[in-house]
């Protein structure tokens, strides 16, 4: 995949945290070798976590983020800080930057007391070495004495002096940041471990109204790039094509894959003989949420009157008369329940961190959330007894083809009953 057009989901996303006027900004600026953050003397200079797409080596593909300041001030400063602990739910890679003039405050031990909580790997970095007076400037700690001593447990490899104004130390930090990468927690690809060389997949993908103008969605995109990496072939086709698509073949297509909006109809013309899925089912594997999905499909029989559903998108985008979030599975739930059922919904970064008045939550296929986001949401939900699916998942739950939906993932035959069952 070329680096430079890595989806962000897939960028390990490093976070910088820390006090204002830390020199946070200036150590992201120096890491990078970029001015992506503004730097001043002004206390609070950064209102907004700032994002920046790029390479860095040696890691590769990263998504660097700059922080509001974790002593800010007043409502609005509070707000602000607001977003900067939501960005601890992304965030692989945290990077405490510290004034090295000063030493570790009480909002530094706060922020790591939430990387520790949350499981981050964290990094502490003195910034200012050229200023501080240490005598230990050589070194990744700073002397006894000079700043106030860390945490007894916390591990000294993983702390480091540096200049941002100088530059020293800022290649051995680039590489210690490069130390705390952990491989991915799901070990399953989009779909290429499910063909074989010279397979042909039929990817549907209906244009509607809500179809963007020129392109295709995100998962479509890496659900192709993934089957020509597996030196299989890709047919997209729309919904009204496939008929003729199909009997155009001399040989079956070994997989088709779909748009979970036209399931239903796909599903009448594909014969039995034929896998098909769809994108949302592939994506809740390769995120690693497929079985707790498939479990909170089946919570839908248990809604009554009055119940409160939350569906959540990981991205924004300009609603549609006919979008698939707010319109089209309000109404599928309300039809499939015969019940009378409220609805709430968030998209972006935002997500409730108190799920209690939910039933249910339908989460979309997560194409824009990194690993770390996706899973947070999982666990918030998981925590809280609240039953979690995914758009794909829950439509073919409800048009009763879940099961043909995901036999075509081996490792996943336990999950595999009748729908009654599912009932239970």
């Amino acid at each position: 995949m070329v680096l430079n057009t890595t989806p962000s989901s897939d960028r390990i996303h490093i976070g910088f945290f820390g006090k204002r006027n830390a020199g946070k900004s200036s150590v992201i600026n120096a890491v990078t070798g970029q001015h992506l953050s503004i730097v001043s003397e002004v206390k609070g200079t950064t209102t907004d976590p700032v994002y920046k797409a790029m390479e860095l080596l040696p890691l590769g593909p990263v998504m660097m983020i700059d922080t509001p300041g974790l002593d800010d001030e007043g409502t609005l400063g509070h707000m602000r800080m607001q977003k900067t602990y939501q960005v601890l739910n992304k965030t692989d890679i945290a990077v405490l930057v510290v004034d090295g003039a000063i030493g570790i405050s009480d909002e530094d031990h706060s922020i790591i007391n939430r990387f520790r909580q949350k499981n981050i790997p964290f990094i502490i970095v003195f910034n200012k070495l050229d200023i501080a007076n240490t005598s230990a400037a050589t070194t990744s700690r700073p002397a006894a004495g000079a700043v106030p001593e860390l945490m007894p447990d916390f591990p000294s490899d993983n702390t480091i002096w540096v200049s941002s104004v100088t530059g020293e130390n800022i290649n051995e930090l680039k590489e210690l940041i490069a130390s705390q990468v952990h491989t991915r927690q799901s070990k399953y690809p989009i779909v290429s471990d499910l063909i074989k060389p010279c397979d042909l997949a039929i990817l549907v993908v209906p244009i509607d109204s809500s179809a963007p103008k020129g392109r295709f969605i995100l998962p479509q995109q890496q659900t192709i790039r993934d089957i020509i990496e597996a030196d299989g072939a890709a047919v997209v086709v729309k919904d009204t094509q496939l008929s003729a698509t199909l009997e155009s073949l001399g040989t079956p297509p070994s997989i088709i894959i779909t748009d979970s909006q036209v399931f239903d109809k796909v599903a009448s013309i594909v014969p039995d003989n034929i896998r098909l899925t769809s994108f949302s089912i592939l994506f809740a594997r390769y995120k690693g949420n497929l079985e707790l999905a498939v479990k909170g499909a089946a919570y839908i029989e248990r809604l009554n009157d009055g119940d409160t559903v939350l569906i959540s998108e990981g991205c924004t985008h300009h609603r549609q008369c006919e979008d698939i979030g707010t319109v089209k599975i309000p109404r599928w739930l309300n039809e499939y329940t015969k019940k009378k059922l409220n609805f709430e919904f968030t998209s972006g970064t935002e997500f409730p961190e108190d799920l209690s008045k939910y039933k249910l939550v339908v989460h979309c296929g997560g194409c824009m959330l990194n690993e770390r986001e996706m899973k947070y949401r999982l666990q918030c939900s998981d925590d809280q007894n609240v039953p979690i699916t995914n758009y794909g998942i829950l439509i073919a739950y409800m048009q009763g083809i879940l099961d043909r939906c995901i036999s075509v993932f081996p490792d996943f035959a336990h999950m595999l009953k009748k729908n009654s069952n599912f009932k239970e």
